[in-house]
């Protein structure tokens, strides 16, 4: 591979990278604020490990089925 691709998927991966961190932070607001509209502000701690927790679940169920994706899409081993 050349410099000059290597250079170009090294961009692209950083350009995906810093794309995922913005897309994170608004999806990270939004959630938020539900979870603030649907159990109020005073229970604040509550409200927040309850979205820690709900992250966190989608978190481990996107990664398990990505890993699942990168296993039926890997090449053979010989």
């Amino acid at each position: 591979m050349s410099n000059r691709a290597a250079y170009i998927q090294t961009m692209i991966a950083l350009a995906s990278a810093a794309f995922g961190v913005v897309a994170a932070l608004a999806w990270n607001s939004a959630i938020n604020a539900l979870v603030k509209q649907i159990f109020g502000t005073g229970g604040q701690i509550v409200s927040l490990f309850i979205y820690a927790i709900l992250v966190t679940i989608l978190a481990v169920i996107v990664m398990v089925q990505l890993g699942k994706i990168a296993e039926r899409s890997a090449p053979p081993k010989a």
